[in-house]
C-alpha cells in the first residue's frame, strides 16, 4: 500500500502526515510530494525518514493512494495525471467537488456511494463537513426543508500566512505580510474567499452547493454567512434547522449522540458547550447549544464544532482512504 501526500509541507499535508501516522494507516510505503524547492529535504514519519520527491517522481512510483492538498491548480493538472498511472486521488481544494462525475464525500454520510471505479475523489469544504456529519441523522429521520448557518472561522483555514498575521498583530507588529485585508486580531471579517455576482462569497456558495450534493438533496434550501475570526483550533457554526416533521428534543439529541463521529457537548447548566480550544487536535464533530427555535414550527437550533484541519481536511481524506481500503477499493 504505498501512499502518496502531495503538499506534505504545507498546513494541511502536515496534518496528513500526523493523521496517518496516529490511525495507523496500513501503508507499506509513504511518498512525500512537495514543490521543487522542497525536493530531496527528508520528512520523519513513524520515526523514518522519507525523502520529498517531485509530482513526476511520484507518478513514476505508481502509488496506490495519493492525498492532495496543494491548491486548485495543481489538483486540476496532477490529478489526472495520477489517474492514469492508476491512483486514487483524494482531493482537498475544490478542483473536484462540484463536478458531477466525482463524488463528494464524507465518510459518515455517503461513503457508500464510492466504487471503485472512482478514482478521483473530492474532500468537500471543513465548514461543510462538519456541518453535513451533524445534518444527515436528523435529515434521515425528520426531513430538512431549510438550513440557514453562520460559521465563526479559524484563521488556520486560511493558512500560515494568517496565523502569522494573528500572531504578529497580537505583538503590536502591524506591517507584516497580510493574509487578509484588514487586521483580524481583536476583529472580524464577514468575508471568506472572493465575491460572487450574487452577493455572496465562493465560501458560502460552496457550503450551499457542496451540502444538497453530499446529501443527496437538491430540495434542501440553505444560505449561509461565512466569518473569519481571530480563532485557532477549529471553525464554529450556527445553524439553524427547519424540518418538515414535528420532531421531539430528547429525542434529538439522542440521535446525534448515537451517531458515528459525533460528541454532543450539551449541558447549559453547568455552562458546558462546544468550543475551537476544546476541538483542536480532535478527529470528532462537536455539537451543542440544542434548542427548539420557538419563533418558527418544528425548527431546532445546534451549534456545531470541529477541528477545521483535522476533520475538516486531514481527517476526513485519511478517513475516505480508510473506508477504500477496508472495501478493497483501490
Amino acid at each position: 500500500m504505498k501512499v502518496a501526500v502531495v503538499g506534505a509541507t504545507g498546513l494541511v499535508g502536515t496534518v496528513m502526515l500526523k493523521v496517518l501516522e496516529e490511525r495507523n494507516f496500513p501503508l507499506t510505503e509513504l511518498i512525500p510530494v512537495a514543490s521543487e524547492k522542497s525536493v530531496g529535504k527528508l520528512i520523519t514519519f513513524k520515526g523514518k525518514q522519507y525523502p520529498i520527491v517531485s509530482m513526476d517522481t511520484a507518478i513514476g512510483m505508481r502509488p496506490d493512494i495519493a492525498l492532495f492538498s496543494a491548491g486548485g491548480s495543481t489538483s486540476l493538472e496532477h490529478a489526472p495525471r495520477f489517474k492514469e498511472a492508476g491512483t486514487t486521488v483524494i482531493d482537498n481544494s475544490s478542483a473536484w467537488r462540484m463536478d458531477p462525475a466525482i463524488r463528494l464525500v464524507v465518510p459518515e454520510v455517503n461513503a457508500n456511494t464510492l466504487s471503485i471505479d472512482d478514482k478521483i475523489i473530492a474532500n468537500p469544504n471543513c465548514s461543510t463537513i462538519q456541518m453535513v456529519v451533524a445534518l444527515k441523522p436528523l435529515h434521515d429521520k425528520y426531513k430538512i426543508k431549510r438550513v440557514v448557518v453562520s460559521t465563526y472561522q479559524s484563521v488556520t483555514g486560511t493558512g500560515v500566512k494568517a496565523v502569522e498575521q494573528m500572531m504578529n498583530e497580537r505583538k503590536g507588529i502591524y506591517d507584516g505580510e497580510m493574509a487578509y485585508p484588514y487586521q483580524i486580531d481583536l476583529n472580524v471579517i464577514p468575508q471568506i474567499d472572493v465575491f460572487t455576482d450574487n452577493g455572496y462569497t465562493k465560501e458560502e456558495m460552496k457550503m450551499i452547493n457542496e451540502t444538497r450534493k453530499i446529501m443527496g438533496d437538491d430540495n434542501i434550501r440553505l444560505t449561509a454567512t461565512t466569518v473569519r475570526i481571530p480563532v485557532m483550533g477549529g471553525h464554529s457554526e450556527s445553524v439553524n434547522i427547519e424540518f418538515e416533521n414535528e420532531f421531539d428534543l430528547a429525542d434529538v439529541t439522542s440521535l446525534l449522540e448515537k451517531t458515528e463521529g459525533i460528541i454532543v457537548v450539551d449541558d447549559t447548566a453547568n455552562l458546558k458547550y462546544p468550543m475551537p480550544k476544546d476541538a483542536h487536535e480532535k478527529d470528532e464533530v462537536f455539537v451543542g447549544r440544542i434548542r427548539r427555535d420557538e419563533s418558527m414550527p418544528n425548527t431546532l437550533n445546534m451549534w456545531i464544532v470541529a477541528d477545521n484541519l483535522r476533520k475538516g481536511a486531514a481527517t476526513n481524506a485519511v478517513q475516505i482512504a480508510e473506508y477504500l481500503v477496508r472495501k478493497e477499493l483501490v
